[in-house]
């Protein structure tokens, strides 16, 4: 029989219950959260004249955790109106309530002896049959199902998410020691396909796959950070963005995790792990031990290896010298080598010239991917028999963008055994064979799918479970159907193009809107749909505002207008081709990127979707249709009998006040996403593919161009008197600047329709060339162009 999860219990309403919680109600899964009793009255329930047997007091714990949870940012919820799909309750009360679940998943504390008592409270009203796993992160499997009924076991495993859940994709999955392979195989296919994450099966090993590594990589440089004389802002240069790890790169991660939750893995390691070859690198150094007397744990004690200060009141970051023990100011990290990468766009590429570079940062790196590659190396077969999924935990788990095999590579197998050796450090046996059976990568790519080396067999296999997906990186080559120097048109297969972005940010200028326009020529001429995604970090962050600035500086008022003109064209053809076109947009969508969300047919977003007009922020409305999409929607809406001037108010305030959906999901309450026709995927791998289909289904169910729309009602001077009437308040009021007032006016004019006299239909082409007459004023204002360069020079909007 096919399992079905309509309902799951979490029990433990901490930070990651409570934001596991979120993510299930996230995915449409009713939710029961349940917590503890409280054992006294606080102050306010004293005061209230509570007592112990209030239900209020009862669920105070669990209610009050998942409501400091739901207001948390980044918020761990797509859309706060998704909380009521879960449910509070107390261990005492609703417990027997777990009978009516399919999944029950325990979130407790990390100990042994709470979890047990916790299982045998759950095994007495928990169903046959029903899957239970624990989110523990690296308690073994042996100890918490010991003493528990044998269907029990068989449906015990650990699923252990990463925090915060709605955002890290990695899902590790470790089966207990009785565990049937069907709750395992089912376990692995739901992180995937409906949790939306990397699953990874794990091995019943101390801090499994994702923090054996991660902590490994962190304990490493704790220790080469003296030895090497380097700085935490420098450790931090070196190891973010540049080579694709996240923002907060080393220290400021530790500051936002916690020293303590760091410790505590890391203590864990070294006293479970004694045959563990770098077992004395767990051991804390002096700087980490001093760290935790002083309870400098990061964010959540106000200190760690940065602290915030307000200095001659002046708001400031200081950073802990780990010499002296002392904070100081920031001082900016500069290194020879990393001046080298800065023509190199992709990370992978730059680890080639890291390691070869000839000052600290050269010899820093081949320290540290050295020390890297000789303990992922060494951890087959003990944590994973393949070497993919030490990858994919670690890019799922700590946003890596390659995992350290994938880096091993990208230096050379053989380049990085000779810095290994020079380390003092030896190949595992299976790496020297690998090279001596004729496989000289760990990686290959054969027909648009990833291979890896498989050890026993000694060949390159194909990595399982890509079937489901496209990756844009394996086909660019083999099915490019044409490219310029800002897109790449693939063929995807089943009569459907694709069309990338390749630019800088994925910015949209002259060659990417003749990269769409040839995309649709080839579509209708030979093929059956078009979808724009791409698989960079962003879809797009707009139009490219340098050209835009250059043409008002220079007062090219007829090639801005061109320019303009040819977006909005550009934006037309999507919408009237004769073939389905399917907008794929992923992280930010804004502005320009935003607009060809609005034209496409349908569109198919990943969760992690921020859509916003945003062209406010730079001085100007939005000026490639969508001005006149709002407008048109609205009008739509008219027709189906909402009070008409309440929606065109709120599409307007959308623009005006450069509103951004947290989530694809709350792009729909923007009006930038519709209902009934345009769908979110949770998985982001799989959006391509699910863009792909939609393209495909579109066209055999009989796609037919659509006609061009002259019925949009507009209305005129009633909507704009009242737009005109409340920018002037606002302005008076302080609450806008007199700038922001005549742009605000400007787009009043456009959602109107302009000043006619009585609510009026008339053609999208009527309302689009009244707003690129609005844009191509706005770019003549001083103000507009002082916003413009601003954002160029400091990516911040600037209010004057």
């Amino acid at each position: 029989m096919a399992r079905r999860i309509k309902k799951v219990a979490i029990v433990g309403s901490g930070i990651m219950g409570s934001g596991i919680a979120c993510h299930f109600a996230n995915i449409g899964v009713e939710v029961l959260l349940l917590d503890i009793v409280p054992r006294e009255l606080n102050d306010k329930e004293k005061a209230k004249g509570l007592t112990l047997e209030d239900k209020v007091v009862r669920n105070r714990l669990v209610n009050d955790a998942l409501t400091t949870s739901l207001k948390s940012k980044p918020s761990p919820i797509y859309n706060q109106k998704f909380a009521n799909r879960i449910t509070t309750g107390n261990l005492e009360d609703d417990i027997a309530k777990v009978a009516d679940v399919d999944w029950i998943m325990e979130v407790v504390v990390e100990r042994l002896d709470i979890k047990k008592i916790v299982f045998e409270k759950l095994e007495k009203y928990r169903t046959p049959g029903t899957i239970i796993s624990s989110n523990t992160s690296g308690i073994p499997i042996k100890f918490m199902n010991e003493g528990r009924s044998e269907d029990f076991q068989q449906h015990f495993a650990v699923t252990h998410f990463f925090n915060p859940p709605r955002y890290l994709k990695l899902f590790e999955v470790v089966p207990g020691p009785n565990c049937k392979q069907e709750v395992t195989d089912f376990l692995m296919m739901y992180g995937e396909k409906f949790l939306g994450k990397t699953s990874v099966l794990a091995k019943d090993t101390p801090a499994f796959i994702g923090n054996r590594i991660g902590i490994f990589g962190i304990q490493s440089l704790f220790h080469q950070v003296k030895e090497l004389g380097l700085t935490v802002e420098e450790v931090d240069k070196l190891t973010g963005p540049v080579i694709g790890r996240p923002k907060s790169a080393t220290f400021r991660t530790v500051d936002v995790v916690g020293l303590d939750t760091l410790v505590h893995v890391a203590n864990g390691i070294y006293e479970n792990c004694p045959n563990d070859e770098a077992q004395e690198l767990f051991k804390l150094p002096d700087f980490i031990n001093t760290m935790m007397e002083n309870k400098w744990l990061g964010s959540k004690t106000g200190q760690g290896f940065y602290k915030k200060a307000v200095i001659d009141g002046k708001k400031e970051i200081l950073t802990l010298d780990l010499d002296t023990m002392e904070y100081r100011s920031k001082k900016r990290a500069k290194f020879a080598t990393l001046e080298l990468t800065k023509t190199i766009d992709k990370p992978i590429d730059r680890f080639k010239v890291l390691v070869g570079g000839k000052d600290k940062a050269g010899e820093f790196y081949r320290k540290n991917f050295v020390a890297m590659f000789a303990y992922v190396q060494n951890r087959i077969p003990e944590i994973s028999d393949e070497l993919y999924k030490i990858d994919d935990a670690m890019k799922a788990g700590f946003g890596w963008e390659n995992g350290p095999f994938e880096i091993w590579d990208a230096v050379g197998v053989e380049k990085g055994i000779e810095l290994m050796k020079s380390e003092g450090n030896e190949p595992a046996t299976w790496v020297t064979e690998m090279l001596a059976s004729g496989s000289k990568t760990f990686y290959s790519v054969k027909e648009g799918a990833t291979y890896f080396y498989d050890i026993p067999s000694k060949t390159q296999t194909k990595k399982p479970g890509q079937d489901a997906f496209i990756i844009l990186d394996n086909i660019r080559k083999s099915n490019e159907v044409w490219k310029n120097s800002g897109v790449v048109i693939e063929d995807i297969g089943d009569g459907i193009l694709n069309v990338e972005f390749q630019s800088k940010m994925n910015t949209i200028g002259g060659d990417v809107l003749a990269g769409i326009n040839k995309a649709i020529d080839l579509a209708e001429k030979d093929y059956q749909g078009l979808v724009v995604g791409n698989q960079a970090a962003n879809f797009s962050v707009g139009a490219n505002i340098g050209m835009i600035f250059m043409m008002a500086v220079e007062q090219e008022y007829d090639e801005l207008n061109y320019a303009i003109k040819y977006f909005q064209d550009t934006m037309m053809r999507m919408r009237y081709s004769s073939i389905p076109t399917i907008s794929a947009p992923h992280g930010m969508a804004l502005g320009g990127g935003c607009e060809i969300s609005l034209h496409a047919d349908k569109v198919v977003a990943a969760a992690e979707t921020y859509m916003g007009l945003v062209e406010f922020g730079v001085g100007v409305i939005p000026g490639g249709g969508g001005s006149k999409e709002m407008a048109l929607r609205a009008s739509d809406s008219f027709n189906k009998g909402d009070v008409e001037l309440n929606i065109l108010q709120e599409n307007f305030l959308t623009i005006g006040m450069a509103k951004v959906s947290t989530s694809a999901y709350e792009a729909f309450d923007l009006g930038l996403m519709q209902k009934g026709k345009d769908v979110v995927v949770v998985n982001k791998d799989r959006q391509i593919a699910t863009a792909k289909a939609h393209a495909k289904l579109m066209a055999e169910s009989g796609y037919t161009q659509p006609p061009k729309r002259k019925d949009v009602k507009v209305l005129g001077k009633q909507a704009l008197g009242m737009f005109l009437v409340g920018t002037d308040s606002m302005e008076h009021s302080k609450y806008i600047s007199e700038h922001d007032q005549k742009i605000a006016n400007k787009l009043a004019y456009v959602m109107a329709g302009g000043d006619l006299s009585e609510p009026t239909l008339v053609s999208e082409q009527y309302l689009l060339d009244i707003e690129r007459e609005a844009f191509l004023s706005l770019c003549t204002e001083r103000k507009t162009l002082e916003r413009i360069q601003h954002m160029l020079k400091t990516g911040k909007p600037l209010r004057n």
